[in-house]
């Protein structure tokens, strides 16, 4: 906890002490969905983003889960026309797992594992027309034990936006992790990404998602995926807010059953 305030303390400060500027571009938010847009703040530009709640439901293999988040906090500070640093973490998370044939009942909860990532803007850094871009990122295990992860991780993300029409876009975010084993003798690969396509209607933006993850753990690989629904509203009497809601089905067995999230952007 004590990292993590004076990490977003630093943000503060140079979101402050930057030359701030505004050059025109979009408001455009992480969230939601579980993809990464390549759109990069302007130089000085200071944006705080936060999962109000997000909660998964599992119900397979004799066992059930419930795993709920509160406060999900993102920081992004522009760096530069073309560079942005972020920095998140989960406030608290709560996982709940029932034995349905004994009845037995385990919970575990606390904070999250620090993330910090750079984004880099290879093309269009507004996210206007064909848009690439370039995000490094890191994982500190920071977080409690049986929530956050135990060793060091990190990757790359390629998130990509193109317009398909006036109206439709389509977004791609391919993604590849160095991860630890989970006996921790090692590291290996993990890799997978989102594709969707949205529309805006007005201040309102829908989207459809897939997303698919493969753990190439030697203990086992493990794939997951989700088929994700996504809404946000930007009101035309708040500047720079955004609000929005998702909701990711699993399709396979490796996946929550369900998973809602709702949540709100701001850009200062």
């Amino acid at each position: 906890m004590r990292a993590f305030l004076m990490i977003t303390g630093l943000a503060a400060l140079l979101a402050t002490s930057a030359n701030a500027q505004d050059a025109g571009r979009d408001f455009c938010a992480d969230r939601p969905g579980k993809g990464s847009p390549p759109c990069v703040l302007d130089a000085g530009r200071f944006q705080a983003e936060l999962g109000v709640t997000d909660g998964s439901w599992s119900r397979g293999g004799g066992t059930s889960t419930d795993d709920l988040a509160f406060g999900a906090v993102e920081l992004r500070l522009g760096l530069v026309s073309t560079v942005e640093g972020q920095i998140s973490w989960t406030a608290h998370e709560r996982v709940r797992e029932k034995d349905r044939a004994s009845g037995a009942v385990s919970v575990v909860d606390g904070v999250g594992d620090v993330n910090l990532a750079l984004r880099w803007s290879l093309k269009n850094p507004g996210g206007d027309g064909v848009s690439i871009a370039l995000q490094p990122f890191v994982t500190a295990p920071v977080g409690a034990e049986g929530i956050g992860g135990d060793a060091w991780q990190g990757g790359v993300i390629v998130p990509v936006s193109l317009p398909l029409n006036a109206d439709w876009s389509l977004a791609l975010s391919p993604e590849l992790d160095l991860r630890p084993d989970a006996d921790g003798s090692g590291r290996h690969a993990g890799f997978g990404g989102a594709v969707g396509v949205g529309r805006s209607f007005g201040p309102v933006a829908l989207g459809v998602e897939l997303w698919a993850d493969r753990d190439e753990d030697p203990s086992g690989h493990v794939t997951s995926a989700s088929f994700d629904l996504t809404a946000a509203w930007t009101p035309a009497s708040v500047k720079d807010l955004q609000l929005d809601a998702s909701a990711y089905v699993g399709l396979n067995r490796d996946t929550p059953d369900l998973e809602l999230a709702v949540g709100v952007a701001k850009r200062f």
